[in-house]
């Protein structure tokens, strides 16, 4: 998966599933580790860091 097409899903999971989009993706990744699919895995995992950063620092 290209790093365009990383942003654009990651964006559509925050807009549809909020903040709970980045456990989501996290979830998926250990799902598909379970199942012996690394490449899937990490693209996942890289969705999710896509989605930290979008999200942008804490504020407090």
């Amino acid at each position: 998966m290209s790093e365009t097409q990383i942003h654009a899903v990651a964006r559509q999971m925050l807009e549809m599933h909020g903040p709970a989009a980045i456990a989501q993706a996290a979830q998926q990744a250990q799902r598909c580790e379970t199942g012996g699919e690394a490449e899937e895995a990490r693209e996942w995992r890289h969705i999710a860091e896509a989605m930290k950063m979008m999200r942008g620092p804490h504020q407090s």
